[in-house]
């Protein structure tokens, strides 16, 4: 039984493909999962500090929203630098 060798002759260049769809996909999903997972800690803070302790509602969300913004200012794009 013969082994199928391998046809090097084909039209594949190596990093000639167009991968804008792909980076620009890439892109999306990680400031969804950054912003998400902001949403998701923010929301932890305010439901941990109003139902686990005695400190009720409106501490709960005022932590919540100290997390929120102190999470946008560390996570918002920075400039880039060229």
């Amino acid at each position: 039984m013969a082994t199928p060798s391998a046809d090097h002759n084909h039209d594949y260049k190596h990093g000639a493909m167009d991968i804008q769809e792909q980076a620009s996909t890439y892109s999306a999903f990680m400031g969804l999962t950054k912003w998400g997972s902001l949403a998701i800690v923010a929301s932890l803070v305010a439901l941990v500090v109003w139902f686990c302790t005695t400190a009720g509602f409106l501490p709960g969300f005022i932590g919540a929203v100290v997390v929120a913004v102190g999470g946008i200012v560390l996570l918002r794009e920075k400039p880039s630098a060229h």
